[in-house]
């Protein structure tokens, strides 16, 4: 039987990866901030629940720690994070440093305490859940866009290093999810940036620049990416990041952007 550890397994595509995987005859260990809390999961035979707070250090160390004790662990599913919305002056210095924290550290942090115990098994595989904002970003969340461009990156970068002791690292880049992802946003909007705001909530909601995909059928791409077999880096979930990383790919990056400001109704900006 394999053994998949989760993060941010509470909700949503974190949740939904749990039940798959355990409906596929795996072993979870599914960790959250307040497992106790959790009244699903625990009743699932084969999962375990374990407390982890991606920010905590100590207790990363702590949970992995009883993880591994509880038997060989084949796959780390980094699926922690929220989403910052607004603008960056409008941020408070402790916003900024939790999100960077939470959907970076956090996964750096796992990682590098899993590592030397994939290096001793000379297996492993680590998949991340990053977005389609981790390659288009979108108006009103730079730095949870830079988050998600970070891991992709960081990602790639590591996939070389870690390629000599036979572990594999992957990305799983979904759209929008229907989950409670959207309810655990952190929104501050300035007034400046209202009108912008508000024609990006046009486009969300007629499809133009994100669809909703249910958090099973994104689950289902998190199951392909660990059981394929493949050397692939990132995996496209969902139709609107597929649509997403076409157009990006059909218009070049630099006449997506400007198209998108289009669609926006954003001036060009008089450069010096």
């Amino acid at each position: 039987m394999k053994t998949i550890f989760i993060t941010g397994a509470s909700t949503g595509l974190g949740k939904a990866t749990a039940k798959l995987f355990q409906s596929k005859g795996w072993k979870v260990i599914a960790t959250m901030r307040n497992p106790e809390k959790e009244t699903e999961l625990q009743h699932l035979e084969n999962v375990i629940l374990l407390p982890l707070d991606v920010t905590n250090s100590e207790q990363i160390e702590t949970t992995i720690t009883k993880a591994i004790s509880t038997g060989n662990i084949d796959l780390v599913f980094n699926n922690a994070g929220y989403g910052l919305v607004g603008a960056l002056e409008s941020y408070t210095e402790a916003q900024i440093m939790q999100q960077i924290d939470t959907n970076l550290i956090g996964v750096l942090r796992v990682i590098k305490t899993f590592i030397p115990y994939f290096k001793t098994r000379k297996s492993g595989l680590f998949i991340t859940t990053t977005s389609v904002c981790g390659f288009s970003s979108n108006p009103l969340s730079p730095v949870y866009n830079a988050t998600k461009w970070a891991l992709e990156g960081f990602s790639e970068s590591i996939s070389y290093d870690l390629a000599q002791f036979n572990i594999g690292i992957k990305t799983v880049a979904p759209g929008g999810i229907k989950s409670d992802f959207v309810k655990g946003m952190q929104a501050t909007i300035d007034q400046d940036y209202e009108t912008l705001n508000q024609r990006l909530g046009e486009l969300f909601a007629d499809g133009t620049l994100i669809t909703f995909t249910e958090a099973e059928e994104i689950a289902a791409i998190v199951y392909e990416a660990a059981t394929d077999g493949k050397d692939q880096l990132r995996y496209l979930a969902g139709e609107d990041a597929k649509k997403i990383a076409q157009q990006r790919l059909d218009q070049g990056s630099e006449n997506f952007r400007i198209n998108l400001r289009q669609k926006l109704n954003l001036n060009t900006p008089e450069l010096i």
